[in-house]
Parts: structure tokens; sequence; C-alpha cells
């Protein structure tokens, strides 16, 4: 039976990828400057970033049922059973707003299948996900298989990142604001990573920039599933020049072939703020 994977926009993917990869999403919003915006482009992006340098504020909302419903309902109505796979629970309503939406429309619907999960991932993490199992519905599998394929799959998607500017962490309450000025005047760069629930946990720190990108490698070479890591993916706040030597880094040191560079989208982008650095791979666990 035909079916289609979506998933929503806080995968961070660039705008043609949805198409390459035969994807819908479901768009999360973004308010700045008084105008909301769904949709972001690139040039759009570095202008956001420009903007958070400057002091400008943005603010987030999470995907409701009824987006979710606008973009499932014609899928089942053309005759297709649908994947989701939806941003973190750990981290937003979207994925929970996604299974009252499902359910609503199984009632609707009773002859499609419509299975959720829970991704545990965000950002290009979510996306790696989101890419694998389009190569794996590529190969074959069925609804059900890739759905179980997914649930074992993303605990081996490892989110490792690193920001420059602590006082995005502040706002979010991840940190004091102690300990936001006393890492900002001392170059302290924290080094964090998504856990099995989906919450952002800070494990490490270093001195300075390059030390923290440095260490994000090291997690790679310590964790990275041999031999499943060709491709990965590296995310910035408009930091280009550190995603490079990140990604110098890991064809070096970790045998990657390919690597998918891009921002940091504008949800996930609000709360990390500019200079944000992750690195997205397969390892043994997260």
């Amino acid at each position: 039976m035909s079916y289609r994977i979506v998933t929503d926009t806080s995968c961070d993917f660039p705008q043609e990828m949805y198409a390459q990869l035969g994807l819908t999403a479901v768009p999360l919003s973004v308010n700045y400057k008084n105008e909301t915006h769904t949709h972001y482009t690139e040039s759009w992006l570095k202008e956001l970033y420009a903007g958070l340098r400057s002091g400008e504020a943005a603010t987030t909302a999470a995907a409701n049922p009824q987006d979710w419903e606008s973009i499932i309902r014609p899928i089942l109505e053309a005759g297709e059973d649908v994947l989701v796979l939806a941003f973190s629970s750990g981290l937003s309503t979207t994925y929970q707003s996604a299974v009252i939406a499902a359910g609503e429309l199984a009632e609707a619907f009773p002859q499609r299948k419509i299975y959720v999960v829970d991704t545990r991932s965000a950002s290009l993490g979510q996306g790696l996900l989101v890419y694998y199992a389009c190569k794996q519905k590529e190969k074959g599998l069925s609804l059900e298989e890739l759905r179980d394929w997914c649930e074992e799959n993303k605990f081996h998607l490892c989110h490792w990142f690193t920001v420059d500017d602590l006082m995005y962490l502040k706002r979010g309450g991840r940190i004091s604001a102690a300990t936001a000025l006393l890492g900002t005047m001392m170059q302290i760069k924290p080094v964090l990573h998504m856990d099995d629930e989906g919450h952002l946990i800070s494990v490490s720190k270093a001195r300075g920039r390059k030390a923290s990108i440095d260490a994000l490698v090291k997690k790679m070479q310590e964790l990275a599933l041999p031999g499943e890591n060709d491709t990965v993916f590296i995310c910035h706040g408009d930091c280009m020049e550190d995603a490079r030597y990140l990604e110098a880094q890991v064809k070096e040191k970790c045998g990657v072939k390919d690597v998918l560079i891009y921002y940091t989208g504008a949800v996930i982008g609000s709360h990390s703020g500019p200079g944000t650095l992750a690195l997205f791979f397969l390892g043994q666990h997260r």
C-alpha cells in the first residue's frame, strides 16, 4: 500500500530537499519584527541572524493539530497512508499536536493508516533521521517496517553542538545569569547534546571556540557507528567558516565522505542564537 512520509520544518532542510526526497512538511512559525514567517530562505535566515546579533528578538510557535490536519488530510483523501516523523516532544508540543490530529483523522478515514513517531530529535538531527527514512522507503520497506526502523534507529541519532553566545542559554533557562556572565568573560563554550528523551543536556565545557568545535569531532570519534556515516549533517547559526572547519575535521578524522551544511533553522536558531554549530551522525548510542 502506498504511503507518504510527513515531517515538520524544524528538521531544518533546505527548501529543495523536501522536493528531492518527496517529503511533505508542516510549517512551524517564527514571529520576527512583528511578522509571522513559516518559510525560510537562506537569505532570510542570514537576515534573521544579523537581527539577533543586533539585539532583535524572535518568538516561535509549535505546529497545532489543525496545521497537521491540513497537510495530512489531502494525502489520506488521495488514498495514501502516512508516517509522521515529528519534532522532539522534549522541546515542543508539535509531536502531541500530530498525535491529536492523527487520532481525529483516523476516525474520519478508518480505512487508512497513520503512524506518528516522536523522533526525540531536532534541527538537522531530525533531518538526518528523515533523510535515512526516505532512503529506507526507497529500498521498499513497508509502512510498518519503516515505522519500526525509525523507532529503533532514532536513539542512534547523535546531536552534538556548541554555542557561541551563552546569553541565549541563559534566556532559555538552561544556565544562570551568573554562569553566563562568568563563562562569557572566560571564553568558556559549552558542549551539549540531545539525550534519549529529546532534551538538551550540557555535557562539558571548552576554553575557546576552536576547542569546543574540536570537542564535537572527538565525540564523533568516540561514538560513531563504524561504516555507517558516509553522510553527516552540520548546521550553523550564520558561522559558515566554523562549519567548514568542522567539515574538514570530520572528513579527515572520521572518514566521512559527504557533508550537508545548512543554516540552523529559524525555530531552533531563535533560541540557540548566532554562532550555534552542530554535528549530527549515527552513533552506538546518543
